[in-house]
């Protein structure tokens, strides 16, 4: 198994989809790479030689900001607005969406799993 920068690349997959498992690099990203490195976009991921592995290494940390450096990044730039205290500042804070989506439904996902308020009814129930 191919251990690029800390991460197991996933074994039986092509490589331009083996390598994308790398927070930071997508479709583009590791179309790129691969072309740089002289690998071909279809060869399994089971097939690598330790020399391309080094190779796709070298062309990821020359390049470009994947893994931890951007992790690391992301986390510095949300904790700047949260310091700020900017409206997306105060969002990421509240755990609510930050980009103007709709709260009054949806947004499950930022705001977790529904909570019930007890002794809430609509109207309609109330009446009938």
């Amino acid at each position: 198994m191919a251990r690029i920068l800390g991460v197991d690349i996933p074994r039986n997959k092509i490589m331009e989809i083996a390598i994308q498992s790398l927070y930071g690099v997508g479709p583009s990203i590791a179309k790129e790479v691969l072309v740089k490195a002289q690998i071909d976009l279809k060869k399994s991921s089971n097939d690598l030689t330790e020399e391309e592995v080094q190779r796709i290494r070298k062309f990821l940390e020359e390049d470009y900001t994947v893994e931890g450096d951007l992790r690391r990044e992301v986390g510095l730039n949300i904790k700047r607005l949260k310091d700020l205290g900017c409206y997306r500042g105060i969002r990421h804070r509240r755990g609510l969406p930050v980009r103007g989506q709709r709260t009054s439904t949806n947004a499950r996902t930022r705001k977790g799993p529904a909570v019930a308020i007890a002794g809430k009814k609509s109207i309609k129930q109330m009446k009938g």
